[in-house]
């Protein structure tokens, strides 16, 4: 009989430094040393919060917020850049997988950015968040969908959202279907009121429930002192109260440590990664419960860019690309290759590289078909890295937080 596999997991709830990014990095870097000292292998932040959240987006009307805005530029890092230089050196050292939001400033546009740190510190994925909620349209771009990765680290397969891109079902069937194990989602928190809490927990249950994966979920926190700094009316100011739920879910919906619902602390638990099977075993939505034939994804997640080249090859595209232009142009109806396409697809077979002559079967036969997506890099295997300590924690007491009062839970 195999030995348990567990996994310690923290979902940090805290308050940015709305004047000094370099002061909220510190605050991360401390909240990780914290962590790990708790045994901590995975640790979660909340949405954007590198410098911080644009709160202001929620009160303040866009012709009155152009000079938050432009603080916000002026705070906000670049990626790679010496904020998240900072952060890889930790999470190296400490051998821990950090999840961190921040608002990413690419040369004029800000974007709503979710890092994946693994254990050795590298930079596992850079996504950005596909559609700005409502009054984030003012004030970030789009990003696309080459993000919606899951990736693989020492701990297990990691994906990640942020906040409404949780009510798009679509959105997480693409990373279910690459079967994430830990899910890490992030809400900006004191947002909106109880309601916006109260509609959080269900939806990172629901998740957890449907893709039979673990939820970390962390929310951010304001002061009274920051939240009176965003508006001085005192009717606003309750726009920007409640609205937290920090928390860690197990694939069967269930609270592994009691939620953070306000302040600033840490919700710590183990995971005990068998749940996973256990949940699969009954439902597995990309699995045995799913009818790819009659209702499947597909999803183009080439990255958007405002030039093409030529030279770059970008609109000449390589028999690969050709082969995968075809799944567009010469499929019919039941997503069969139809005649006029044999004699391209064997024109294409003669010219890909030595080792390549079977790639169009995975193009039009996915190993997969519920997820229909273009070849992506493979990340370098874990094997790779020494720097990590290795292996699994034991399993210990059962998860805690490290806020007063003590919470603990149990993962049996």
């Amino acid at each position: 009989m195999t030995s348990k596999r567990i996994v310690r997991a923290a979902a940090v709830q805290i308050a940015p430094v709305f004047d000094s990014a370099t002061g909220t990095i510190d605050k991360v870097c401390q909240a990780i040393s914290d962590a790990a000292k708790e045994g901590a292998q995975l640790v979660v932040f909340p949405e954007t919060f590198v410098p911080y959240y644009p709160y202001f987006s929620f009160v303040l009307p866009p012709v009155a917020a152009g000079r938050e805005h432009l603080k916000l530029y002026e705070h906000a890092p670049t990626v790679p850049g010496p904020a998240t230089d900072a952060v890889a050196a930790l999470a190296r050292s400490l051998g821990v997988v950090v999840v961190l939001g921040v608002n990413e400033r690419d040369h004029g546009s800000l974007y709503n950015t979710q890092l994946i740190f693994d254990e050795c510190g590298n930079l596992a994925l850079k996504r950005r968040k596909i559609t700005p909620t409502y009054h984030e349209r003012m004030i970030w771009g789009q990003g696309d969908a080459s993000g919606l990765k899951v990736v693989e680290t020492g701990i297990g397969r990691i994906g990640a959202l942020a906040c409404w891109e949780h009510y798009n079902p679509l959105a997480r069937y693409a990373l279910m279907a690459q079967h994430e194990e830990i899910h890490c989602s992030q809400f900006p928190g004191s947002l909106v009121g109880p309601i916006f809490a109260e509609q959080i927990e269900v939806t990172i249950r629901h998740h957890a429930l449907e893709s039979g994966c673990f939820v970390i979920n962390a929310t951010g926190w304001l002061s009274d002192e920051q939240i009176e700094s965003v508006t001085p009316d005192a009717d606003l100011q309750k726009a920007l109260r409640g609205g937290c739920c920090t928390a860690i879910i197990s694939p069967e919906g269930q609270h592994l440590a009691e939620p953070l619902r306000s302040g600033e602390g840490m919700v710590i638990a183990d995971l005990d990664m068998s749940l996973i099977t256990k949940r699969k075993r009954m439902m597995d939505s990309v699995g045995h419960y799913a009818r790819p034939e009659l209702l499947s994804l597909r999803i183009n997640d080439r990255p958007t860019a405002p030039m093409f080249s030529d030279e770059l090859n970008a609109i000449k595209p390589s028999p690969e690309g050709r082969l995968a232009g075809m799944q567009d142009d010469c499929m019919d109806a039941g997503g069969r290759a139809t005649q006029g396409a044999v004699a391209e697809v064997e024109q294409c077979r003669e010219q890909l590289p030595r080792g390549n002559e079977n790639k169009e079967e995975t193009l039009f036969n996915p190993p997969h078909p519920s997820l229909i997506m273009p070849d992506s890099p493979v990340r370098h295997p874990m094997g790779e890295c020494k720097s990590a300590p290795g292996g699994f924690v034991p399993q210990g007491e059962g998860a805690k937080s490290t806020f007063p009062p003590k919470q603990r839970a149990s993962h049996e």
